[in-house]
Formats: structure tokens, C-alpha cells, sequence
């Protein structure tokens, strides 16, 4: 099992138990690593304060676990406005959305493809590459990386759920009243 797959494995079910839900997992760095975990609320948002709170969570637990060898950092954040699309779930929850893909191998002689997120067709990616008529498919396993672009209307419907998500749970009210 590689490593990142052992990391879900240890953080995923603590974010879920604090009410987060694990975006993507990431290591990077050289002698001194970076273990990276974005998060979200399942309201898509996600602040300081929850970044704060599922760092506290994971901190024990990594620490038990000690799943990295030698010393490393832990970061936890949002996925971002540019968020990146890691599972089937993300191509489908992001459907109608412009994105990049960058393939771990060439198709029809390229590896990256800009067009907009076409959802998934029997567990492949379905997406509408700019310029082409018909939507590719391809297997998760061949997406290298693959993220949102950012476009106005992306940044609207973000800050929108993000004032819905304050006002929600009153830290509206609280930044207003300081």
C-alpha cells in the first residue's frame, strides 16, 4: 500500500468524525516533509477555524500512528477556489464546471486537456475537451491532476456559499458584533 493510501486511511474516518470531508491528501518536500490535507465542510466551505479544529484532531492521531518517517509538518486547508478534482465523486459533484486535466500518459498525443467537466459515465471522467465535439472518457487512473478553473462565476457561487455557510452557523453575527 503506498503511503498516501495509508494516510486516507489513518485521516479520512478522524475528518469524518469531526465533519469534515478529505478533499486530498499529499506529500511533499525532501528532507523535511509536508503532509498536506485539504478538507471541506460538506457545504463545500471551509475556514481558518475549521482548518484549526481538524489539525487539532489529526495531530494525536498522526502522532500514534507516526505512518511518515522522520520529521515532517502538517498543513491542513481548504481545497481553494481552484479546487483540485480527485475522485469520481469530485467530476461528478462539479459537472458543467471549466477545468485542466493532466494525464499520467498521452492520448491521441497530449496529456493535457482544458475544456469543462462533463460528470462520470460507467466510472470513467467524462469531460468535454475545448474544441472537440465529443466528450472524452477517461479512466481516474490515468488523471495525473486535475483542477477547476478559475472563472468569475466559480469565485461567485464560492463566496455566496461561503456567506450562506457564516450566516448558517452565526460567525456573521460574531465577526459584526467585534
Amino acid at each position: 500500500m503506498l503511503l498516501e493510501d495509508r494516510l486516507v486511511a489513518i485521516i479520512e474516518p478522524v475528518a469524518e468524525a469531526a465533519g469534515f470531508e478529505l478533499v486530498r491528501v499529499k506529500i511533499t518536500g525532501g528532507q523535511t516533509k509536508t503532509l498536506q490535507v485539504m478538507a471541506e465542510r460538506p457545504d463545500r466551505t471551509m475556514n481558518a477555524g475549521d482548518c484549526a479544529k481538524l489539525s487539532r484532531a489529526l495531530s494525536p492521531v498522526l502522532e500514534e500512528a507516526d505512518p511518515i518517517e522522520g520529521a515532517y509538518n502538517l498543513e491542513v486547508s481548504s481545497p481553494g477556489i481552484d479546487r483540485p478534482l480527485v475522485k469520481l465523486k469530485d467530476f461528478d459533484d462539479w459537472q458543467g464546471w471549466p477545468a485542466k486535466l493532466e494525464l499520467n500518459r498521452l492520448v491521441e498525443g497530449r496529456k493535457r486537456f482544458k475544456g469543462v467537466v462533463a460528470g462520470v459515465d460507467d466510472g470513467k471522467v467524462a469531460f468535454d475537451i475545448e474544441g472537440e465535439e465529443d466528450t472524452a472518457l477517461f479512466p481516474l487512473e490515468w488523471i495525473a491532476s486535475a483542477q477547476l478553473v478559475l472563472t468569475e462565476e466559480l469565485i461567485k457561487q464560492t463566496m455566496k456559499a461561503d456567506k450562506e455557510a457564516r450566516q448558517a452557523t452565526g460567525e456573521d453575527e460574531m465577526e459584526t458584533s467585534q
